[in-house]
């Protein structure tokens, strides 16, 4: 699980990037949930969390960046 601190120190074209990767790992986890192969059962929270962590910092560096 990253840390706010950590994702708002990357730039926009990281948060993508990162973004496409939670995503890419979310449809995985789905994935491995619809065939019975899920090991871990919090692994998709954490996921989900983590993606809207992303886009929560995104939508910051967004309004910050139309303030200016």
């Amino acid at each position: 699980m990253a840390k706010a601190t950590d994702i708002r120190a990357k730039s926009a074209d990281e948060l993508g990037t990162m973004l496409l990767d939670l995503r890419k790992e979310q449809f995985n986890l789905r994935f491995q949930r619809a065939t019975g192969q899920n090991e871990g059962i919090g692994q998709v929270k954490k996921v989900r969390r983590d993606i809207a962590r992303v886009k929560t910092i995104m939508a910051e560096h967004k309004r910050s960046a139309a303030a200016k």
